[in-house]
C-alpha cells in the first residue's frame, strides 16, 4: 500500500514558517552557499581494496571454532585463509 503525502493547510504552513522565522538557530542559506554544499555520506569511506560478498558453505566445526572467539570471527577467518594462500604461493 502506497503512503500518501498529506500536505499542510495554508494555516498550518504559515504556522510552520512563523516557527522557523522565530527560531534563532536557523537561517536562510544563500544560493552561493547552497551551490557549495555536498551530500553528507554515512558509513565507512570506500576501501581501496574492497572485499567481495560470497555465499560459502563451511563445516560446522570450522564455524564453531571461529565464532567461539567472539566478535570479529569473520575477520579472523579471512586472515586464516589469507595466511593459507600466502603459504601456498611460497610453495609454488
Amino acid at each position: 500500500m502506497k503512503k500518501r503525502l498529506i500536505r499542510p493547510t495554508a494555516a498550518e504552513d504559515a504556522a510552520i514558517n512563523a516557527g522557523i522565522a522565530a527560531d534563532p538557530d536557523t537561517y536562510e542559506v544563500s544560493s552561493e552557499n547552497f551551490k557549495k554544499m555536498r551530500p553528507f555520506r554515512l558509513g565507512r569511506p570506500k576501501s581501496d581494496n574492497p572485499k567481495e560478498h560470497v555465499n560459502l558453505r563451511l563445516d560446522p566445526q570450522v564455524l564453531k571454532f571461529f565464532r567461539a572467539g567472539g566478535p570479529g570471527w569473520q575477520t579472523r577467518l579471512n586472515s586464516a585463509l589469507l595466511a593459507y594462500v600466502a603459504r601456498q604461493q611460497r610453495r609454488s
